[in-house]
């Protein structure tokens, strides 16, 4: 057997690679009180977690604020972060509420705010200027300049968007200002956090409230140019396999991001145990080679299948395997016969008494048979089978040869791992570097360091002697001074600076152990100490004297719908095609129909949601057009475009006043979209709290659901990975995504071939755009998708008739559902 005895220089090499690369802290989630303790016995280096309120995991058990004190002080005895989750959109009406939670959280000693609203970063800032806020991943940040943004907002750390690649994280951190955290493994999003408005859309449960109802993970159909595309039973087409960054982790920490975060709110302890277990494994042991340990463990833990996500780049062909959208496990094999009461496998996976398995016919939406496994033996008429019999009613000819069998649960390893974070006694203890100093006759002092860098210093009470024999040798003190168990710390360098042959008693070495350790302990306990502020004043808001008369805007997305616009006197027309290079021609067609006499009407250009490092030539393109302005949508074009008119859109998430300030007089936006997560009472509320002449309200449109990095027409229309090899279907068809319920929900793909799915059903404001006017609200636009000219020109005539008070909403709201196929719903903005 090999000796587990580490020599000096095994030591010195793996301290260079330590210094080699960085080790990021490890981050893991807790959903409840044995969550907590799951990650902390397992080796995390901090914690996320969420309270009863402003959370994006509502339905994780969470903790109440009442528990933050206790909560706090485990976490710090243990040398281990807590972050809070304060990751939702925050309405006007609930920011004294927020105040009141943030006070909660600062005085508690929470060692973060992870953050998503701005508004909300705002108010932490007027009330504590040392508290730290972290950047949520739900701000949409992908480029350098997000990070700036968040840095100037008052942020000390920014979770990047999980579509990024280790390249552009490398991009982005070089020069980086703040330190970077980056998701690596857990359940993946197909949408980009922060924009997906599905939930909201389809049931008036945000996402961006912690309300999502995970429509990704259900089953759709492909319906291109009208036809449906045969695609068997791929059926689970937004549903990505879950993230699995082990393999990469080694690039993944020379980027030098400083966190490393495990997705998992709403997973058991035992999850949260299992992986935390195997990242820190990876990352104290330098990042070896995954075995199939690993492997298992991770699958076991919970999967729907392993991938990198877009941590190696895009791959829309690996992404989304499109079989299941749940949890499944290690694949075991696939049936080969069927006995009376029993099934014959091949097994390619450990299997054994007592462990779940689950038939899989490739109809995951329908029930599937399975259960524990009572008894197997080897089959006797083939050498390779296993003959396996259930516990339980099985109905064995639901169960047919060919169907995959995976193993979901195994309680053997359940067992073990609890035993990881059972009782009082801490399971994972953290290394202390010692350096040992004295000579004969004088005291012997030990300073104590930890990873963090907190030090302590313990003297002896005795003065070294001359040792006769069996003198404080190396192996002597880490002996003695090394006897940590029960305490939170182990051992790790000691350097041993005794001048000469020296002894002391062994109750003196196993005092001085004490001391140190009960130093330490203490120094980790000292809370956080915050700057708490008194409440701020209140601010009122300025802006301009009010328009007289509503105008309207209209965003057009094809060329028909901009000749139907230009036969209106429109306040903009917002252009937003995939190919940038016609919008000099729209911008063209646009400034030949502004007769001297004619309708006047400005034009802005939308540029893609989404901007990444590389994607300058689009923004040079979208300003060559010479458009009037522009539609402002993130960070990177907030700053490119800084020398024209701007107006910023939904996509800026604009939940409350302090956000909209932030946007219109700091960076000096002419107005911002209200975000679509308002319903009318909450719109009320903004137009009551700042100036309504701020605010651009969306009347009618489809909503944009999904917005994904991965591209649908790449992965089911081609055998390409990504642009540069799928031929373009996106250029040549026309499709459409088919849900549960048979509507048919239309895919666009923009000019960086990231998608949006449109809910396929219009909703309209109109019975609220008396309310609004009557509040000052006098800035209202209308989108299209994919109506004809004529469709349009009707619906902007028939909106323009209700803001120059020629119709009633209630009138256009009963013509809109008689006249569109598939009716019109009042949407998010219903209360």
């Amino acid at each position: 057997m090999a000796s587990s005895v580490i020599t000096e220089e095994q030591q010195s090499a793996a301290e260079q690679v330590r210094s080699a690369v960085p080790r990021p802290e490890l981050l893991a989630p807790a959903g409840d009180w044995e969550c907590a303790k799951a990650a902390v016995e397992n080796g995390a280096d901090a914690i996320y977690f969420g309270l009863d309120r402003f959370n994006a995991r509502m339905r994780a058990n969470n903790f109440t604020a009442a528990d933050l004190p206790r909560l706090m002080d485990f976490l710090h005895r243990r040398g281990v972060k807590g972050y809070v989750t304060f990751n939702t959109l925050v309405f006007t009406d609930e920011m004294a509420d927020a105040e009141e939670y943030l006070r909660t959280l600062i005085n508690a000693g929470v060692d973060a705010a992870i953050v998503q609203d701005i508004g909300v970063c705002r108010l932490i800032r007027q009330i504590s200027p040392d508290f730290p806020i972290h950047a949520s991943t739900q701000m949409t940040i992908t480029s350098a300049a997000g990070v700036e943004f968040a840095r100037d907002l008052g942020c000390n750390l920014v979770v990047l968007a999980r579509e990024c690649s280790i390249k552009e994280i490398a991009r982005i951190a070089q020069p980086a200002t703040l330190p970077l955290e980056v998701f690596v493994h857990g359940a993946l999003c197909v949408a980009y956090s922060g924009q997906c408005l599905t939930s909201e859309s389809l049931g008036g449960r945000s996402a961006n409230r912690g309300e999502c109802a995970q429509a990704c993970r259900m089953p759709y159909e492909l319906l291109s140019d009208g036809k449906l595309v045969p695609l068997g039973d791929r059926r689970y087409l937004l549903s990505p396999q879950d993230l699995a960054g082990l393999e990469v982790l080694p690039d993944l920490a020379r980027t030098g991001v400083a966190s490393l975060k495990i997705e998992g709110r709403l997973k058991s302890p035992e999850y949260v145990a299992n992986i935390t277990r195997v990242y820190r494994k990876a990352l104290d042991s330098h990042f070896p080679t995954p075995n199939a340990e690993t492997h298992y463990n991770l699958e076991m833990a919970f999967s729907r299948g392993l991938h990198t996500g877009w941590l190696g780049g895009i791959n829309n062909q690996l992404l989304v395997h499109a079989r299941f959208g749940k949890k499944r496990g290690v694949f075991l094999g696939e049936v080969q016969s069927l006995g009376l009461e029993s099934v014959f496998l091949s097994l390619q996976a450990p299997l054994k008494p007592g462990d779940g398995i689950v038939f899989d016919a490739g109809q995951p939406d329908q029930k599937e048979e399975g259960g524990r496994v009572a008894k197997m033996w080897p089959a006797s008429s083939r050498k390779t089978s296993t003959e396996i019999r259930l516990f339980g009613e099985v109905d064995y000819t639901r169960i047919r040869p060919g169907d995959k069998v995976w193993k979901t649960s195994d309680p053997e390893m359940d067992r073990e791992i609890r035993q990881t974070f059972a009782g009082a006694a801490p399971h994972f203890q953290r290394p202390i570097d010692l350096v040992v100093q004295g000579r004969s006759g004088e005291p012997m002092t030990v300073n104590a360091r930890d990873e963090q860098g907190r030090a302590v210093e313990v003297k002896s009470a005795l003065p070294l002697a001359v040792a006769q024999k069996q003198p404080l040798t190396d192996e002597r003190l880490r002996e003695q001074l090394g006897r940590l168990g029960g305490t939170a710390f182990r051992l790790g360098r000691l350097d041993n600076k005794l001048e000469g042959h020296v002894i002391l008693p062994v109750s003196e070495l196993n005092r001085l152990r004490r001391g140190l350790a009960s130093q330490l302990e203490t120094l980790w306990d000292q809370p956080r100490r915050w700057t708490l502020r008194g409440t701020p004043t209140k601010t009122v808001f300025s802006g301009s004297a009010r328009s007289t008369e509503p105008r309207l805007s209209v965003l057009v997305r094809s060329m028909a719908q901009l000749e139907a616009a230009l036969s209106f006197e429109l306040a903009i027309i917002y252009c937003e095609f995939e190919d940038p290079k016609k919008y000099r021609e729209a911008v063209t067609r646009f400034r030949a129909a502004q007769r001297p006499n004619g309708p006047r009407s400005e034009i802005f250009i939308a540029p893609p949601r989404i901007f990444k490092t590389g994607e300058e030539w689009i923004q040079k393109q979208v300003r060559s057009c010479e458009a009037d302005g522009w539609l402002i949508r993130n960070y990177d074009d907030l700053r490119f475009f800084a020398d024209g008119r701007r107006v910023g859109d939904f996509s800026l998430n604009v939940a409350n006043a302090l956000t909209a300030d932030y946007f219109k007089n700091h960076f000096g936006l002419e107005r911002v979209t209200a975000s679509y997560d308002l319903n009318i009472l909450q719109l009320e509320a903004l137009l009551q709290s700042a100036p309504p002449d701020w605010f651009e309200i969306t009347l009618h449109q489809h909503m944009p659901m999904f917005h994904m990095e991965h591209c649908v027409f790449c992965a089911f229309l081609s055998k390409g990975t990504d642009y540069t090899n799928c031929g373009r279907p996106c250029d040549n068809h026309a499709v459409r995504m088919r849900d549960r319920v048979g509507l048919e929900h239309p895919l666009k793909a923009d000019a960086g071939c990231r998608n949006t799915l449109f809910n396929g059903r219009a909703q309209s404001g109109a019975e609220y755009a008396g309310r609004l006017m009557d509040l000052g609200a006098r800035h209202f636009r209308i989108e299209f998708v994919n109506e004809d000219r004529e469709e349009t020109g009707r619906t902007i005539a028939k909106y323009q008739a209700l803001l120059n008070g020629e119709i009633t909403g209630g009138h256009l709201w009963r013509e809109l559902k008689l006249h569109n196929q598939l009716g019109v719903t009042r949407g998010p903005m219903e209360a």
